[in-house]
């Protein structure tokens, strides 16, 4: 059993586990989510998204599993720029992935990508049964690090690749100290005025600063069994990426 700080931190209470909180907290959010993400991010995060999925592209993976979903954001743009043969996002949110099927929907994509609800910590596929697995800001919710990153582990072929995108905290001053104001006083604030859900927003920065992060984060990813695991910071530290190989 792994025990990292972030897995005690949950976004309502004490006595649940954190799973099943999480899965309450993004439903409650899911209609507001996407628009908030942007507007907190000032649309960065589209880049990043780019950045990660384009560390895939020399590999060219038919079949991608895309962890911690939600809306299908990564998803969306993961099939616009592989055109995989099928593109499965899992996550324990129905509220966030029916918004993510509509977006699929709209975007004309129903053929290659898909939805299933899933436990990251128990993923219900078989062995080897996937050329990528990809997570974007959803590695910080999991309930159980090390249990996570071994059913992904799992699920991957060999010589298969592992993308992890995950928000982090800058270290240089003075963004530090402009990150620690902003996601301190304004994350909440924006994020209760528009999802009506204070805690998600609270929990956000929260989770963010509890998750271990750079050379911490590698050798996590490690134990897990994947070789060749590197890591990227984005934006001066605001986002970390991690490439890892099975």
């Amino acid at each position: 059993m792994s025990d990292y700080p972030q897995e005690h931190i949950k976004p309502y209470n004490e006595e649940e586990g954190k799973a099943v909180q999480v899965e309450k907290m993004f439903d409650n959010i899911a209609p507001a989510y996407d628009n908030l993400n942007h507007m907190l991010s000032w649309g960065i995060d589209k880049i990043w998204r780019r950045k990660a999925i384009r560390c895939l592209k020399p590999f060219q993976p038919k079949r991608i599993m895309d962890v911690a979903t939600g809306t299908g954001d990564f998803a969306i743009q993961a099939c616009r720029m592989l055109h995989p043969e099928e593109l499965i996002g899992t996550d324990i949110s129905e509220g966030m992935m029916n918004v993510g099927r509509e977006k699929v929907r709209q975007a004309g994509l129903e053929q290659y990508v898909s939805f299933a609800k899933e436990d990251c910590t128990c993923l219900s596929f078989p062995s080897e049964r996937f050329d990528a697995v990809t997570v974007a800001f959803g590695v910080r919710n999991f309930e159980n690090l090390d249990r996570g990153l071994q059913e992904m582990y799992r699920v991957l072929v060999p010589g298969g690749h592992l993308v992890i995108l995950e928000f982090s905290e800058p270290t240089l001053f003075p963004v530090k100290q402009l990150y620690a104001l902003y996601s301190k006083i304004v994350i909440p604030a924006v994020g209760k005025f528009f999802s009506k859900d204070r805690n998600a927003y609270t929990y956000l920065p929260e989770s963010i600063k509890a998750f271990p992060q750079g050379k911490v984060m590698q050798g996590i990813i490690r134990k897990a069994g994947f070789s060749q695991v590197a890591c990227r910071q984005l934006t001066l530290g605001i986002c970390t990426l991690y490439f890892a190989t099975k």
